[in-house]
């Protein structure tokens, strides 16, 4: 029989360390014998690409609509492209973002929860979803480089309460990202662990 794939997601603020957590579970993963892989949201299609070069960092914030629209086709695309050929090949998948962010980032400007959820409904449940939680001030403290138009203080802690809100349904485990980069990749391979 066919060993089954499984899918873990690491949501968080924009530098909350979530890239780094991401890449040092696939290692650690690897090194115990798992055939792990990183991808990550925006994805490197065709969409993905754009997001980043004309939503992410424009002058200012398209249509948060359009937004969330992009985000989902560009989603779409991932889980179709790379997340499900990669799981049915009975890798983990480790994803850097997926459709918690466009719950959070675009759900904190405005759009309603609900209809975010139908335009992403063909993505793929993981299962495992993890919130690295730093405060927003010592996130906007760490983006010393040119910031995105979704960094400002306001806009992160707004979407810092609509991530919580999915960790008090229990549908993402919350990590304390204050803590050292090695305490925090334990506390995350542990959660993982459990559930392999």
């Amino acid at each position: 029989m066919k060993k089954k794939g499984f899918f873990v997601c690491i949501e968080g603020l924009d530098g909350c360390g979530k890239t780094t957590q991401a890449q040092l579970l696939v290692g650690k993963l690897k090194r115990i014998g798992f055939d792990a892989i990183y991808t990550a949201e925006p994805s490197s299609g065709k969409i993905g690409q754009f997001i980043k070069k004309y939503c992410l960092h424009g002058e200012k914030r398209i249509s948060v609509v359009v937004e969330a629209l992009l985000f989902a086709a560009d989603r779409f695309e991932h889980v179709v492209n790379e997340i499900t050929p990669a799981l049915n090949n009975g890798k983990i998948v480790i994803s850097d973002r997926y459709v918690y962010s466009s719950l959070a980032y675009q759900g904190a400007a405005g759009l309603d929860l609900e209809w975010i959820k139908i335009i992403n409904k063909n993505a793929i449940k993981p299962n495992s979803a993890i919130f690295i939680d730093v405060e927003p001030e010592i996130v906007v403290q760490r983006l010393k480089r040119k910031k995105s138009v979704m960094e400002k203080l306001e806009t992160q802690r707004k979407v810092r309460e609509v991530y919580m809100t999915f960790v008090r349904e229990g549908e993402l485990v919350k990590i304390d990202g204050n803590r050292s980069k090695t305490e925090v990749a334990e506390a995350i391979f542990a959660v993982v662990s459990k559930q392999l």
